[in-house]
């Protein structure tokens, strides 16, 4: 019997690459990615990873990516019409996916957001990871070979300190106990360098830290120089 192939929805942090993970051990092919991506900026929406990391990143994982572009400040409205326009293109080249992933652990209202937003679209939705206890979660990433460093934080939930540091044991350690240590309630994004999802890791190079919109402070990565 054939198994359906499934698209997943690709932030470039750490639970996108682990639901990629979770995927293929359970022999779910992946046919490609879909990243929603801010218009300007350049960057992947919400994490604030540049295009050439994002990029980089589906080259190492081996798949095709597509992009919902989107424009900044924008509304639900417009995010919904760019994601199914990017859906709509998914469906054209893959006629025979009729699922797309997400790497949500346990906010169920946003999966329920999810699920009903692409029923309309005419797809299924997958979530992998969904009901993982994080704490485990976390530590199992890092001891299979998971890297990758915090790339924002909501500075209302967690102090800007954290970001730009690397996503390992020390990290967890200490994070405050308020936050989830995978940063489900939206404390942390990552930005994925390395893992067992990854056909070779990615040298990326530490920025500048700003605050932008007064409260989120984003740390700029970029792909490192070929020697």
């Amino acid at each position: 019997m054939t198994v359906e192939a499934v698209l997943l929805s690709w932030s470039g942090g750490k639970d996108a690459a682990w639901a990629l993970h979770r995927l293929r051990q359970s022999g779910v092919p992946v046919a490609g990615l879909i990243t929603t991506v801010t218009a300007g900026y350049e960057r992947v929406s919400m994490q604030g990873i540049r295009r050439e990391i994002l990029h980089a990143q589906a080259v190492a994982a081996g798949l095709p990516l597509i992009e919902a572009m989107i424009p900044p400040a924008c509304d639900n409205t417009v995010y919904q019409a760019a994601f199914a326009s990017a859906l709509r293109s998914a469906r054209e080249r893959w006629p025979r996916a009729l699922s797309i992933a997400f790497g949500d652990l346990f906010l169920q209202d946003i999966r329920d957001y999810r699920v009903a937003m692409c029923a309309s679209l005419g797809w299924r939705v997958l979530t992998p990871l969904f009901g993982s206890d994080t704490a485990s979660l976390a530590r199992q990433m890092q001891a299979d070979g998971l890297k990758a460093a915090i790339c924002c934080v909501d500075t209302q939930q967690l102090s800007a300190d954290f970001a730009g540091r690397d996503f390992d044991a020390a990290l967890l350690d200490a994070l405050p106990a308020k936050v989830d240590p995978c940063g489900e309630n939206g404390e942390f994004h990552t930005c994925v360098q390395a893992g067992p999802m990854f056909s070779h890791p990615l040298a990326i190079e530490r920025g500048e830290t700003v605050l932008r919109d007064g409260r989120f402070a984003y740390t700029d990565f970029s792909l490192a120089p070929r020697p």
